[in-house]
């Protein structure tokens, strides 16, 4: 859900910047610039919204810690067993 607001805001702030870009460059209003900043503005919200979702993955998840924690436990017993 945090990509989803993220890649929203990246997307208005995109646009904003695109268009202060093409007014700075002297390119006239109308279909095809408005075509172009929304391709581009959207090629970057979707760029934004990967990367956020490609870091939340990378990030152990809590059932991940709780299985991880079991079998280390079971691991730990398995050692004491062996011991004198």
């Amino acid at each position: 859900m945090l990509s989803l607001f993220i890649s929203a805001l990246v997307f208005f702030v995109a646009a904003w910047f695109l268009n202060q870009y093409l007014d700075g460059q002297g390119i006239p209003n109308g279909i095809t610039r408005v075509a172009l900043v929304l391709l581009l503005a959207s090629l970057t919200s979707w760029g934004v919204w990967w990367a956020v979702e490609f870091t939340q993955l990378s990030e152990p998840h809590p059932q991940d810690a709780a299985q991880t924690g079991s079998s280390v436990t079971q691991i730990l017993k398995a050692a004491n067993q062996g011991a004198p």
